[in-house]
């Protein structure tokens, strides 16, 4: 069942990075526009480094999840391979619990921040005076899937160790081997 909703979680954390993807060239787009505009016009749209601003902030956090089941955020390594193999699916396991846990403070800190802006309708201080909860509500989603996602992998690693699958434990929290590294950037 956990591996499942595994798959099914990776699967949507897929779209959300292309969705996230397609925000970053589409506000790539309008920069370009924008650029053009003003060069050869001297007509300015207004507001498409804000609107681009906010698509990066928005890609950004739906894009977490992806990179966190592809296993290519980035951490410090460099003790690990000195450690008993035995001991380190348990320390990468606290490296998991360590990022969800920052990703669970942001969360709350984010929930905060969107209360604020709903409760007073906050707008932007700039021209375009844009609703602020618009790009804060997709933001705070894309941290709570994040934080869903990990607590999901987590959950199926620890379920992984209890039945002796080593290799699935690595597959999952552990760090990519060279090996593996190389074969993601052929394919």
């Amino acid at each position: 069942m956990l591996d499942r909703l595994l798959n099914n979680t990776r699967r949507v954390s897929l779209w959300l990075t292309w969705l996230g993807g397609t925000l970053i060239v589409l506000s790539a787009f309008l920069v370009t526009l924008e650029v053009f505009l003003r060069k050869l016009f001297n007509i300015s749209l207004g507001g498409a480094d804000e609107l681009a601003g906010y698509a990066f902030g928005v890609a950004t956090a739906l894009a977490f999840s992806f990179a966190l089941f592809e296993r290519s955020h980035i951490r410090v390594d460099a003790l690990l391979g000195t450690f008993p193999k035995g001991l380190r699916p348990i320390i990468n396991f606290f490296g998991l619990v360590m990022l969800i846990g920052f990703a669970l403070v942001v969360v709350v800190m984010v929930w905060s921040m969107v209360s604020d802006t709903l409760d007073n309708w906050s707008r932007s201080i700039t021209p375009m005076r844009v609703p602020l909860a618009f790009p804060q509500i997709p933001w705070l989603f894309g941290w709570m899937f994040f934080v869903f996602s990990g607590v999901l992998i987590g959950l199926v690693a620890i379920q992984r160790y209890l039945r002796g699958d080593e290799a699935g434990v690595q597959e999952l929290i552990g760090v990519k081997s060279l090996d593996e590294q190389i074969r993601d950037e052929t394919v």
